[in-house]
């Protein structure tokens, strides 16, 4: 399985976004199994008869992938959380708002985006529960896409600036590999918890055999995983498994 986390694509800078795209070109012959841990997209809100016109690149090619057979699934972050029939539809790609148990490689995991789990600021713990509040959601989908779009356009960059300082995602990397420890601990039918958020790449052997893996960003540092059922490797493309 390859597992990509936290591209951000549409604010990241352009030739991130070009090496995605031939990071995506270049999965079936890494794995067969894609997973997408969150934030793909700086934003993404899914209305009914609407889909965003900037991710059109990005989708076409994952459309490529399922239809090579890959199996792809993607999980919503903070920024794009909102996903849809679509996705599961349209796609053929499972769409997970929220963390869930899969079979990973063989290997029983627990997989999320991260938000929302070891939050300290206020303002992040305010910006979790607005984006899962259905109200708060109905609200948004009754605003016209152009001008829904500019306005999350303009919250996105003001909340980076505020709770993406490097000292504040060190610390919650920190505290995010507890939290997957914890969970390690809690539950011992599970050998692998993958999470991303953080933007820090991450694999720490919590036992012998069980894991606490977090790909890293794919925006700025073009970072993804590889799990297997012999092995788990951090990798930075274009490096190959």
């Amino acid at each position: 399985m390859v597992v990509v986390g936290d591209a951000h694509l549409g604010s990241a800078d352009l030739r991130d976004e070009e090496a995605f795209h031939e990071f995506l070109d270049a999965v079936p012959s890494i794995g067969g199994r894609l997973l997408l841990m969150g934030d793909l997209f700086d934003f993404w809100f899914e209305y009914r008869a609407v889909i965003p016109r900037r991710p059109f690149k990005t989708l076409t090619r994952l459309a490529v992938l399922t239809d090579k057979g890959v199996r792809v699934e993607v999980f919503g972050g903070n920024h794009d959380r909102w996903g849809g029939s679509f996705w599961a539809e349209d796609l053929k790609i499972p769409f997970h708002a929220d963390g869930t148990d899969l079979v990973v490689a063989g290997r029983s995991a627990h997989v999320a985006h991260g938000d929302g789990l070891t939050e300290e600021k206020l303002g992040s713990k305010l910006v979790h529960r607005i984006t899962r509040n259905r109200i708060a959601i109905g609200a948004f989908r009754a605003l016209h896409p152009d001008f829904g779009f500019r306005l999350a356009d303009r919250l996105s960059g003001g909340l980076a600036e505020s709770n993406k300082s490097p000292e504040a995602m060190d610390a919650a990397a920190a505290s995010q590999e507890a939290w997957a420890r914890a969970l390690l601990d809690t539950r011992r039918e599970l050998g692998l918890v993958i999470l991303a958020h953080t933007h820090r790449q991450r694999l720490i052997a919590a036992a012998p055999g069980r894991f606490y893996l977090n790909a890293g960003q794919w925006m700025v540092d073009r970072c993804y995983a590889v799990v297997t059922e012999s092995e788990i490797k951090t990798l930075r493309w274009p490096e190959r498994a």
